[in-house]
């Protein structure tokens, strides 16, 4: 039997933008509800409870300041999701960086997200080299992420 899809055909392409709107904003609420709520989570967090989610989106957006994230659908089969990434930040010292990957999203039956894994690479760049600015613009939807 067939595994039904968790989204019609287009929309994990709002998905994707959907998330990365949302996390660009460094609103934890915002963010919590951007996607799909995940089912499952690692062992050492059954199922947390939205304190705790915000928490670590709090601690992570004092360690990473001015967050901006941009997602690109790379694909999508039946309950799948492959997501690009790439997200500019900067540290309390002012240094900038940028990180980039991929993520792979798994949903159940019902839609809701029971694995994610994500590959991260981070790296420094200048002020002057940073693209990512703020929540993505309605006029940016659809257009790939640049390669370098």
């Amino acid at each position: 039997m067939q595994r039904p899809e968790p989204y019609p055909a287009r929309a994990p392409v709002a998905g994707a933008g959907r998330w990365g709107s949302g996390w660009s904003v460094a609103d934890r609420t915002r963010a919590a509800l951007a996607g799909r709520p995940v089912r499952r989570f690692p062992p050492s967090m059954r199922n947390p409870p939205w304190p705790e989610i915000t928490a670590f989106l709090r601690s992570k957006w004092e360690r990473e300041l001015d967050y901006a994230l941009r997602k690109e659908l790379w694909a999508f089969r039946g309950s799948r999701i492959a997501v690009r990434f790439q997200y500019e930040w900067h540290d309390r010292t002012g240094q900038w960086h940028r990180s980039y990957g991929n993520e792979l999203w798994d949903f159940d039956q019902d839609g809701l997200m029971r694995r994610r894994e994500a590959g991260i690479n981070d790296t420094d760049i200048a002020a002057a080299d940073r693209r990512i600015f703020g929540p993505r613009l309605a006029s940016e939807h659809g257009l790939p992420l640049p390669l370098r």
